[in-house]
């Protein structure tokens, strides 16, 4: 029986879906595409209707979870206008967060793999990292971060402060820095069976970088 467009379209999204939850839980190489289709409810032969490969799938299916992942962190960051990285930082570095690999970042959940991956899933996740840089740089600026920020610029935006470019140097540091402790905090919070050290991985970063965003 044929399927319709609208159907179709469905489906694709189911299979991106699956993929996105199934690839964080057991890393690209821990799941194939007839494991995908059957978790998607669907048959293995339907695939290739909807993905030329399964890295195809890896690529787009990252390129999908990192922008849900930049919507996430913009609302965490809008959560206390004043504080906005304690909000990002509360709602990152959780235990509910850490037992959750599915649901949970991309980044913490599947850097080491990436890295292993082809230059599509590479790229994807350098083009995924870069706006969350540019959100958290206008967080510690105490400007509210906006997607479309660069875009519509006002000529006030960090991105055109080229009189004062030591400043955008140290607010780009800054938000590197924290960005990598958040993941690896995160990373190393799951790595360990000792569930007290576990959770001191992810409190001493959490208590760390709200007092150092304190003292920016």
């Amino acid at each position: 029986m044929r399927v319709s467009r609208e159907q179709a379209a469905e489906n694709r999204l189911r299979i991106l879906q699956v993929a996105s939850q199934l690839f964080r839980e057991k890393g690209f190489d821990g799941i194939g595409v007839v494991d995908i289709m059957k978790a998607a409810g669907l048959t293995h032969g339907g695939f290739y209707g909807h993905f030329k490969s399964k890295q195809d799938l890896e690529e787009e299916s990252c390129r999908r979870t990192l922008a849900n992942t930049r919507d996430l962190w913009q609302k965490r960051l809008e959560k206390d206008r004043t504080h906005p990285i304690a909000g990002l930082v509360d709602g990152y570095l959780t235990v509910r967060h850490r037992d959750d690999p599915g649901q949970g970042c991309a980044f913490a959940a599947l850097a080491p793999d990436a890295a292993r991956q082809g230059n599509g899933v590479r790229d994807a996740f350098s083009d995924g990292l870069k706006p969350l840089i540019g959100m958290v740089e206008q967080a510690i600026a105490g400007e509210m971060p906006e997607v479309a920020g660069v875009a519509e610029d006002d000529g006030n935006s960090i991105e055109n402060r080229s009189e004062n470019s030591a400043e955008k140097s140290d607010l780009h540091q800054e938000a590197l820095s924290l960005i990598s402790e958040m993941v690896g905090a995160l990373l190393l919070s799951r790595l360990v069976t000792d569930d007290a050290l576990s959770q001191e991985f992810l409190e001493a970063s959490k208590n760390h970088l709200k007092e150092r965003s304190q003292r920016l």
